[in-house]
């Protein structure tokens, strides 16, 4: 353990910041700034940082109820701001934000993690059917993500502390982010042939301020917890105000 404390290491604030301004670059391009593509290769940074912190919140909190209504609170805030940027319209059923994603992978968590300590088989088959609740209601519910969404944030749950647990993170976001998902392919010329990466792959790379997190929460508190939380509604409704009166 102390030598992995040696060396460059970064804190939750720090992780937060990063997954932040991945975010609002991914968002300035779609709203404001097209046409600038590494803005949302970056951007693909943010939501497995985010999954991860959720993760380590859930470990770190000293009240779960409070912890997942405040994720509920700021879902049910951000939807109609998420909404008008996707949509332009106050209300569209068929896309929901983030907040939804993180809370879903954060009610799995909770089932797989009672099911850990009860150590019971009533507790495992409970476990087990919340995680497929959770990720079914993230893909019928159409949560930004998916069930997909979902499901990386139980990759970070099930590989933490784990021997592996690199190895592990690398190859759940790669199934998640390249294998399974469809999205957009970027064209790559090598050795004479043209390959198809799918751009939702940029994702990985999360998994480098991930694993440079040192375990200490850093500057800015629950300023910095709530400003955060608050940041994700008001940049989307300030970007749709700038395109609206562009």
């Amino acid at each position: 353990m102390e030598a992995e404390k040696r060396g460059f290491r970064l804190t939750a604030a720090q992780l937060r910041w990063i997954a932040l301004a991945a975010m609002l670059l991914d968002h300035l391009w779609a709203m404001a700034v097209p046409g600038n593509q590494w803005m949302t290769y970056v951007g693909r940074l943010a939501f497995p940082i985010f999954a991860f912190q959720i993760v380590e919140g859930f470990f770190h909190t000293s009240d779960f109820r409070r912890y997942a209504l405040r994720l509920l609170v700021f879902a049910c805030v951000s939807e109609i701001p998420f909404d008008l940027v996707y949509a332009s319209t106050a209300f569209y059923p068929f896309h929901q934000n983030v907040m939804f994603t993180l809370l879903l992978g954060l009610a799995a968590i909770w089932g797989l993690e009672r099911a850990r300590r009860e150590r019971t088989a009533g507790a495992a088959v409970l476990g087990v059917l919340g995680l497929l609740a959770a990720w079914g209601a993230g893909t019928a519910g159409m949560v930004d993500y998916g069930g997909m969404g979902v499901l990386t944030v139980v990759v970070f749950y099930v590989f933490r502390g784990f021997p592996l647990a690199r190895l592990g993170q690398l190859g759940g976001l790669f199934l998640l982010n390249v294998a399974f998902f469809q999205g957009e392919y970027l064209p790559v010329e090598a050795f004479g042939h043209v390959f198809e990466f799918q751009t939702q792959g940029f994702a990985l790379l999360a998994l480098a301020p991930v694993w440079l997190y040192g375990g200490e929460k850093g500057r800015g508190g629950r300023v910095l917890q709530y400003g955060s939380y608050a940041f994700y509604p008001l940049h989307m409704l300030v970007l749709y105000l700038i395109k609206f009166m562009a």
